[in-house]
């Protein structure tokens, strides 16, 4: 047995800055390096030079400070802080946070450049691809099993409005514009005529983004947020979804790629909380969720009439080489007979071409779909799959596979993903709100306008399952259920808002279990809810499928991070047992956030470290605020992630994968019991401290936050500062991250860590149990954003030592422990493409943080609450900042 005493490990001496920088790509840093001094050059027009020398004069003071723990230089660095005008304050916010949004663009850029450079020269198959999944699975269970489980794939992400995206919409369309000119410039020979013509628009859109706020100067609508999540829709996924499956399929079908029939099947599915999750947002109304679903069916039922005219135009096959089978002239006989001017207009462009001709019927019954021609329309997509699939018979039959198999298919996948209503709308509200509507319904009497509303969202749901089908939204979740009855009250007030049972429209009522109790809880509510009439029959139509939703964040709020993962597995762990001994089909929805205090960190690892029985093959999550930018804002880098998603979803079953979750969950579980009991020990310690939620308001922005027009939700379910408990988790996120403290993804670790003790058994665990190496991992990413020195200032705001010893000891007790566990000197040495990016931009993070801490000072001294003074502007400007180069929020 080793203990801390005996471990004994040897000094190394660290990387310096000129170190890092020059393992950097070179590539990289020939972007970053450009962008900078473009950057500079607009400072320099639009502020002086003075400006600009301010900002390099704070840059070598907090690069100091941070490379040679200077206390001096950090000391100096406030000095300056202190002294500029509030004028020059914000310009050198703005200033540090534009060059952010520059480095991040640049980081991404070279992303791009590495996966398409890989690509293009046909690269072995990488460990995490879909070919490498299905490799393993052949090898471990055979081809016939790996080909039914490949048929049943789906991942299922659900894009939330979630406020976790600090940035405007404006910037964020300034910097995709920049990044399409480094593109441009890749491509560009420097110095010629269109090298200086990129130079020049290169410095036209840095000086727009320059000159552009980055504060909102209102909240975003509900129905803003769904038109800013269709721009991720247009530019990446419409396209990339059927592209993973063509890459899929040429790897199935090797040579014969395009010449027989595809195997490849829709494994994706898209959903959306957004003008649809309505527990704690008032300003998401049924008439919101009816809007939100017209914009998105105009999006993609557009998409798919171009995609079809696009197409149909191309199939310009003779009809003597290619003629139509028995299917195809029955379609354009039925066609005829319905829609006689446009098969006239297209029989007379086409007269030979009979594929041709039905497709571009088939794409003008796919605009009356969208303009609402009741006598062209589709009334569902099933009609439209029919259609297309008789096309596609006949070109095979007539000998033209390549056509069949080609773009045609693209628009059957897109189809088979996206059904006229893109993504479905998934409701969510909160149970106690269903009660109490449900009380006032069974009183009698004049129902208040809570209820109405309640009322009339089952009233919409029917609505949109007319308009666009079922799989429109027929998902309604309840947050906060603790018992079978919340699932009860779901059906109930459907029967009474339509009338009868009979009326009412197809639901899956999907339990969210949220706190540690009801993850307790889970399976004892679960077993009542299969009994309710209404719960059976639904059972009995889908096959005994049924989903059940974790929470993540609140769970972590609940107990703290360790207790929290902890307990989210073990009530997987029950759920996944209690669904196969009523063989239901479980889906479980992991409701992840971005930040790593909310269930984030790598999603595909994480996927790995799911407790056996549990994916099957099915993953869903929630994707939200800058995560869904991160991982879908590029062509690129969206095809890359549903891929490995999509893998790790198939391999999450895999014999061995389980097995070894199984052994090491059984060989451990002295260890999570003793870290369970300790780490929240620990985190209570902390939060259940009398004047605990004054203290924490005081010594982060968490006040101010809430002032940061993020998203169209409020921060809170109504309570005040006095409360954690309606707290939403992203403020209590958000703000520890501002504060460069990170609580919420590592307090309480190193006590758990530390009162285990034998380091031969955490370095086992971290060796072999999933579960735990990704919480090492996570944790390692976290502390290496957290900075004492810093964290140190902020705790300095309030008035107990006696917390901000607690915090600190804690912190430098996680960061011995999971060095000694890891055995790494310093975090992420396993990873130094993420060890460089957060050293090299660390002390630029400070430089903000010192301007924040400035703006925090001034605000508790003067005690004002007005949002439009100069400290809360320059608190607001640090807290985008900071959110711009740590690269998470919420």
């Amino acid at each position: 047995m080793t203990t801390i005493e005996d471990s004994t490990a040897s000094p190394r001496k660290e990387p310096t800055r000129k170190d890092i920088r020059d393992e950097v790509n070179e590539d990289l840093r020939g972007d970053v390096r450009l962008l900078g001094s473009l950057l500079g050059r607009v400072l320099t027009e639009s502020g002086s030079s003075e400006l600009l020398a301010d900002v390099e004069k704070l840059r070598a003071l907090t690069i100091e400070a941070y490379e040679n723990d200077d206390s001096e230089a950090i000391e100096a660095a406030e000095e300056l802080v202190d002294s500029f005008s509030p004028t020059r304050a914000e310009q050198v916010a703005r200033a540090f946070t534009c060059y952010f949004h520059l480095s991040n663009l640049a980081e991404e850029h070279h992303r791009v450049r590495v996966l398409r450079a890989r690509d293009a020269a046909g690269g072995a198959v990488t460990t995490d691809s879909l070919p490498a999944a299905i490799e393993q699975l052949v090898d471990e269970v055979g081809a016939d099993e790996a080909s039914r489980r490949l048929r049943e794939l789906r991942f299922h992400p659900v894009l939330t409005a979630h406020p976790t995206e600090a940035r405007r919409r404006a910037v964020a369309s300034g910097i995709r514009r920049i990044s399409e000119l480094l593109s441009e410039r890749d491509a560009t020979s420097a110095g010629t005529l269109s090298g200086a013509e990129n130079d020049r628009r290169l410095l036209e859109e840095i000086d727009v983004l320059w000159r552009t706020s980055p504060l909102r100067t209102t909240r975003p609508t509900p129905l803003d947020e769904v038109r800013t999540a269709m721009n991720i829709f247009d530019q990446t996924l419409f396209e990339v979804v059927p592209k993973v499956y063509r890459m899929l399929d040429d790897w199935l079908l090797a040579g014969d790629a395009g010449a027989r029939p595809t195997e490849a099947p829709a494994f994706f599915r898209l959903g959306s909380w957004i003008a649809a999750d309505r527990d704690g947002n008032p300003f998401v109304t049924a008439s919101v969720t009816k809007a939100a679903a017209a914009i998105a069916s105009e999006h993609i039922l557009l998409g798919l009439e171009r995609a079809a005219t696009r197409i149909g135009r191309t199939l310009t096959l003779d009809s003597a080489d290619t003629p139509a089978d028995a299917g195809l002239k029955a379609l354009w006989a039925s066609q005829r007979a319905f829609a006689g001017e446009v098969t006239a207009q297209v029989g007379t462009r086409a007269p030979n071409e009979p594929h041709r001709r039905v497709l571009l019927v088939v794409a003008a019954r796919i605009a009356a779909t969208r303009l609402r021609n009741a006598d062209l329309a589709y009334a569902k997509p099933d009609e439209l799959l029919s259609d297309l699939r008789v096309i596609q018979a006949s070109l095979r039959a007539a000998g033209a596979h390549r056509s069949a198999n080609g773009e045609l298919q693209n628009l059957l996948w897109q189809v088979e993903t996206f059904g006229f209503h893109l993504a479905e709308l998934e409701v969510r509200q909160h149970s106690k709100v269903h009660r109490q509507a449900l009380a006032e319904v069974a009183a009698g009497g004049e129902l208040s306008e809570m209820t109405n509303e309640v009322l009339d969202v089952y009233r919409t749901i029917s609505f949109l399952q007319a308009r666009y089908g079922l799989n429109a939204s027929r998902r309604y979740i309840v947050s906060f259920t603790q018992s079978s009855a919340d699932i009860a009250n779901v059906y109930a007030l459907a029967e009474a808002a339509l009338g009868s049972a009979d009326a009412a429209p197809t639901l899956d009522a999907i339990p969210l279990f949220e706190t540690f109790d009801d993850l307790q809880a889970s399976t004892t509510i679960l077993a009542e809810m299969i009994q309710l009439p209404a719960v059976q029959a639904r059972l009995a139509q889908t096959g005994r499928r049924l989903e059940v939703m974790l929470g993540y964040s609140d769970s972590s709020k609940d107990v703290g991070p360790v207790s929290a993962t902890l307990a989210l597995y073990s009530a997987q762990e029950k759920i996944a047992q209690w669904a196969r001994d009523n063989e239901i089909e479980l889906t479980l929805f992991h409701g992840r956030g971005g930040a790593l205090g909310r269930g984030g960190g790598p999603a595909n690892e994480a996927v790995m470290a799911q407790p056996p029985g549990s994916v099957e093959g099915r993953f869903k999550l929630t994707e939200q605020g800058e995560v869904i930018f991160a991982q879908y804002g590029d062509k690129t880098i969206a095809a890359r992630h549903i891929e490995q998603m999509a893998a790790a979803t198939l391999l999450a079953s895999s014999p061995t994968n389980e097995k070894s979750n199984a052994d090491a969950t059984a060989d451990f579980s002295d260890v999570a019991a003793t870290m369970d009991v300790r780490s929240r020990e620990r985190f209570y310690e902390l939060i259940r401290s009398e004047g605990f939620p004054q203290w924490f308001a005081q010594v982060t922005p968490l006040e101010e936050v809430g002032l940061l027009a993020l998203g169209s939700r409020p921060a809170r379910r109504g309570l005040s500062v006095e409360s954690l408990e309606d707290l939403r988790a992203i403020p209590w996120v958000f703000s520890w991250t501002q504060a460069r403290i990170n609580l919420t993804g590592w307090f309480g670790l190193g006590s758990a860590l530390a009162a285990v003790g034998d380091l031969d058994v955490l370095r086992d665990a971290y060796a072999r149990w999933p579960l735990f190496t990704a919480m090492i991992n996570n944790v390692e990413m976290s502390l290496a954003k957290t900075d004492d020195r810093l964290a140190k200032r902020y705790l300095a705001l309030g008035d107990r030592d006696d917390l901000a010893a607690l915090v600190l000891e804690e912190m430098r007790l996680t960061r011995e422990w999971v060095g000694l566990t890891t055995g790494n000197a310093e975090v992420l040495e396993t990873r130094p493409v993420l060890r460089r990016a957060v050293r090299l931009r660390s002390p630029y993070v400070d430089a903000l943080s010192l301007l924040q801490l400035r703006a925090l000072r001034e605000v508790r001294a003067s005690g004002s609450s007005d949002p439009l003074d100069e400290p809360h502007q320059l608190l607001l400007l640090a807290v985008n900042g900071v959110a711009a180069g740590l690269q998470n929020t919420g």
